[in-house]
């Protein structure tokens, strides 16, 4: 969700890209709306903000009549009608103008609503999508050339344009495990024992938890066999042991929100998924289901689940807030008694942030 401020101020634009990225509560009035509300602004020291409806009537305030925010939002529905037009067409993707007319948006309102609802722009949705269909190709043949036109982008240079926001590295680097990346990694004692944080010059590509450094070096290894690894030191990745710090405060529970930069390679599904287990608020979980939902594809449950195991940099992105349906905690790549840990902690620590504000 949005800090407090850019809330405030998509309220006062009665923003409709904003519906359903956070919701106003109304003291005064005891009512909880979508930013794009018609009724009368409230005073802002009146406003508090909820990252969903349920949350909103946990704290006692009911739904407006007039915007109706605990009811499907049409909007989102057209976003996925788009979604799926856009695969189908990837090879001649349409333009701006032809997908604001389909949804009946203008360019600009288009732009905006499609990014609240997928975290990326029409244009990266298309890259996404091809980019997909690429990495598939060449996982599957390992011929670039044959793979480039496969995936409908024209020429090995306009892949290469794009590799470095989807792959993380370029398509023959890709294809050869990380081979001329260098992984710059540093192990630090964390609340859910041992950490390691692997990180390029570009942002962290690998959080793992074990019993020793040996191990988890290892598995980096495993999963960068041929890039060169090094242990960090502060002249090498400055950056590097404070996001350490950053997580482990997380982990604590003393920095509940977490914004800091991934290097990771991610097919446009799993892209999808991923950052709508970042908008999961701190404390809460949603089932596999409700995420398969949330993205547009509810019938792609284990699609989802696959997401969540295959998911290289657990706690910033928060893979362990997704739960079975029965409210059984499910599958976690480094155990269900950290998971359980996990989610018991987030939960203490809001409740105690709700009474302190109480």
């Amino acid at each position: 969700m949005m800090n407090d401020n850019q809330c405030w101020e998509a309220v006062v634009r009665r923003d409709r890209a904003s519906d359903g990225a956070f919701f106003l509560g109304v003291l005064s009035t005891g009512v909880y709306c979508r930013p794009s509300c018609p009724a009368r602004r409230p005073l802002r020291k009146n406003v508090r903000f909820y990252a969903t409806p349920e949350e909103a009537e946990r704290d006692g305030l009911r739904a407006c009549l007039r915007c109706r925010p605990n009811e499907a939002d049409p909007a989102g529905a057209k976003i996925r009608e788009l979604c799926r037009y856009i695969e189908a067409n990837a090879d001649n993707p349409p333009d701006l103008a032809d997908l604001a007319a389909r949804a009946g948006l203008s360019r600009f309102h288009l732009q905006r609503s499609f990014k609240a609802a997928t975290g990326v722009s029409p244009k990266q949705y298309v890259d996404a999508f091809r980019m997909k269909r690429f990495k598939d190709s060449l996982r599957e043949n390992g011929d670039i050339a044959r793979a480039v036109y496969e995936a409908g982008f024209g020429s090995p240079s306009r892949v290469y344009e794009r590799a470095g926001a989807r792959l993380g590295m370029t398509p023959d680097q890709y294809r050869r495990g990380g081979r001329g990346t260098s992984i710059t990694y540093t192990t630090a004692e964390s609340p859910l024992g041992l950490m390691m944080i692997g990180a390029t010059e570009r942002g962290i590509c690998s959080v793992q938890f074990g019993q020793s450094t040996a191990e988890l070096l290892e598995e980096l290894r495993k999963e960068y066999p041929a890039a060169q690894l090094a242990p960090t030191a502060e002249q090498d990745h400055p950056h590097l042991k404070q996001w350490a710090r950053a997580l482990n405060q997380h982990l604590a529970g003393s920095q509940p929100r977490l914004d800091l930069p991934l290097d990771i390679r991610a097919t446009a599904f799993q892209m999808r998924v991923w950052t709508y287990l970042q908008s999961i608020p701190y404390g809460e979980v949603q089932s596999y289901s409700e995420v398969a939902a949330g993205i547009g594809h509810p019938t792609a449950v284990r699609a989802v689940a696959r997401a969540c195991a295959t998911n290289p940099v657990p706690i910033a992105i928060p893979c362990h807030r997704v739960v079975r349906g029965t409210g059984e905690l499910g599958g976690y790549r480094y155990g269900a008694a950290r998971k359980r840990t996990l989610i018991e902690r987030e939960r203490a620590v809001k409740a105690g942030s709700k009474q302190s504000r109480h």
